[in-house]
């Protein structure tokens, strides 16, 4: 037999020895018994059910004594650890081994309990996070869908606002962005549909005309001098609105057509005066000028520029009894351009609706030279007013000296 470690102490006869470690939360209670190396009780022991069911289980499962140390055993009446030493004693003939048992039925279920409460757990935790997961990604794709109708929606040409109501701000933004796309896409939808109507009769008009007297002349109804007259003026009316449209269509997109420049708006607009002052003349108008002494550089595209402040000239002779006041002023970063007559003045019925493309109030042309200059000035960043000064009307041009980003 091998050496083994000793264990002197022995248990008196007739009874097993029990050990009692108290915790808060469970009883552990020590016990111990002497088995031969046949796993027979020694002795005159008086063996607990416990001591047998541990013995039993011992045999059963062919422990060796000699080696046992912290062996787990479950039975039906409870959990133990086990641990068997060579027991060394004169008295003891046969080999025997003390064998060390403590109780964890309590222990076992508390931490079988514990762990039943931690699945309980872990499973309620992953239906509420599937629940929330579920929410959150609804609460994100919900308002994305919804948006993505709207600019479904404008695509296809409705541009009806909608209100949905969202609660994070960020898609509340995005929706007032959509929204005011769709307002201002509407806004243009029926401008370009109510400037293709008006065009067409615009057209339209002359092209009767020319076509009447040019029957006349074939016909031999009108004389041919006095037709050709007429057809030559309707003509130069004719080219001057296709002129004009062209114009306009241009303007609608400033950056593919034109390149800024830094330009002298002084020179500009004593060029404007000069191309119209023989205009002028013959209407008996004289030009004033309060101009900066110093160029007064924009950057900007100088021939639209020079094409709106001239049809502010030409609108002002149409209407001047004598004088045409042009000013031309820096300051702060801004630039004003007045162009002011001393006509009748703009009457309260057309003064809202001035700038609308062919809208012609009391002795206008063809409705299309103030709203090229309303393009033109909104392209470059500013603005233009109009109202009554001293009797007459003046229209004012305010710019930003540099191009805005």
């Amino acid at each position: 037999m091998e050496q083994m470690e000793p264990f002197m102490p022995m248990p008196p006869r007739g009874r097993d020895t029990n050990y009692v470690v108290r915790g808060n939360l469970f009883r552990i209670e020590a016990n111990m018994f002497f088995l031969d190396d046949k796993y027979n009780l020694l002795g005159e022991q008086i063996p607990s059910n416990q001591t047998q069911e541990i013995a039993r289980a011992v045999k059963e499962r062919n422990l060796d004594l000699s080696g046992l140390r912290n062996e787990r055993i479950a039975s039906d009446d409870g959990v133990y650890f086990i641990s068997a030493f060579y027991a060394l004693n004169p008295r003891i003939i046969e080999t025997a081994y003390l064998v060390i048992y403590a109780d964890v039925t309590g222990l076992s279920y508390f931490a079988s309990t514990i762990n039943t409460f931690l699945i309980v757990l872990v499973c309620i935790m992953f239906v509420a996070a599937a629940f929330f997961a579920f929410f959150l990604s609804n609460s994100i794709t919900r308002p994305i869908r919804e948006l993505c109708t709207l600019a479904a929606n404008i695509g296809r040409g409705d541009f009806t606002p909608n209100d949905y109501g969202f609660k994070d701000i960020e898609f509340v933004e995005l929706n007032a962005a959509l929204n005011k796309s769709a307002k201002q896409l509407g806004i243009y939808d029926s401008e370009q549909k109510a400037f293709f109507q008006n065009a067409s009769h615009e057209l339209r008009t002359p092209l009767m005309s020319i076509q009447c007297y040019a029957e006349g002349i074939s016909c031999g109804l009108m004389k041919p001098e006095e037709a050709s007259n007429t057809i030559l003026q309707e003509t130069a009316r004719l080219n001057e609105m296709v002129k004009d449209l062209l114009y306009i269509s241009k303007i609608d997109n400033i950056t593919a057509a034109y390149t800024t420049t830094k330009t002298d708006l002084i020179t500009v607009i004593r060029g404007c005066a000069a191309r119209q002052q023989a205009v002028a003349d013959k209407e008996q108008i004289r030009f004033s000028f309060d101009l900066d002494k110093q160029p007064v550089y924009c950057e900007c595209v100088g021939e639209l520029i020079s094409r709106a402040v001239e049809n502010l000239i030409t609108n002002a002779i149409r209407y001047a009894s004598s004088e045409i006041v042009i000013s031309c002023h820096k300051e702060a970063g801004l630039i004003t351009i007045c162009v002011a007559d001393d006509g009748h003045g703009i009457d309260s019925e057309t003064m809202p609706h001035i700038f609308e493309r062919f809208y012609k109030g009391k002795d206008g042309n063809h409705g299309i030279g103030l709203s090229i200059v309303k393009s033109i000035t909104e392209q470059h960043g500013g603005s233009i007013e109009a109202e009554n000064n001293n009797g007459g009307a003046m229209f004012t041009i305010t710019l930003p000296s540099k191009k805005r980003r």
